[in-house]
């Protein structure tokens, strides 16, 4: 099974690029499952449900969102292979700004949309930084001049990242990221990899530089999903 991240600001457009490339992928006969992070509420069950993809929602509740993820994600890719997927795609939204999901050797996305100012892309951090691929969004409402500096501070931020642009609504463009999921390498397990970033301080392992993925390398705060 392939593991993906795919993490941007609340409102970026995540679901419906990913949505879109789902599509795509059906059409090869990839099968593809999500699970979604959030924090208090997600809306997005019924829109997955609703395409006939395979939906698990985690709600943080009061954790970080990204400590929550980071806690998780080895049952997360368990519960994939259980459901006999192709492709498990993981969505969070990084509300802080601060923290990063993506692992290393795993692909990991930035959804990130032009209607979120030009100085974005330097203030959104390791999510963007440390991304292997950068989506940028809605760029079919703004002027030919706003896309391009945006996109030139986008590559500022993370240069060695390959940038590319849909559009939501038709999901045109997807393509390439679709044909990027297709062949990332297979994954049957996280447990000893090693996110990209230290996550800030607070209350668990993780929050005290802890990087390794697994249940002997968490302490103090954690909270488990239910399967």
């Amino acid at each position: 099974m392939k593991l993906v991240t795919v993490a941007g600001p609340p409102s970026s457009g995540k679901t419906s690029v990913i949505l879109h490339t789902i599509r795509e992928l059906k059409k090869a006969g990839i099968s593809v499952g999500v699970i979604k992070f959030d924090c208090i509420s997600s809306g997005d069950e019924d829109t997955y449900q609703a395409a006939g993809v395979p939906i698990h929602i985690g709600l943080a509740g009061n954790l970080c969102p990204d400590h929550y993820f980071v806690s998780n994600i080895e049952e997360c890719v368990s519960w994939g292979l259980k459901e006999n997927l192709d492709l498990l795609i993981t969505e969070s939204a990084g509300l802080c700004n601060r923290c990063s999901p993506h692992i290393r050797g795993i692909l990991g996305i930035c959804v990130i949309d032009t209607l979120s100012g030009i100085n974005t892309p330097k203030k959104i951090g390791p999510m963007l930084r440390l991304s292997d691929m950068i989506v940028i969004t809605k760029g079919d409402i703004v002027s030919q001049a706003e896309r391009e500096v945006f996109a030139f501070r986008v590559g500022r931020a993370n240069p060695s990242a390959k940038v590319i642009k849909i559009n939501g609504l038709t999901g045109q463009g997807v393509l390439p990221l679709a044909d990027e999921m297709k062949n990332t390498p297979d994954t049957i397990t996280v447990n000893d990899c090693s996110l990209r970033f230290a996550m800030p301080a607070a209350l668990c392992s993780y929050c005290l530089g802890e990087i390794r993925i697994g249940r002997d390398y968490q302490m103090g705060n954690v909270k488990r999903m239910e399967f």
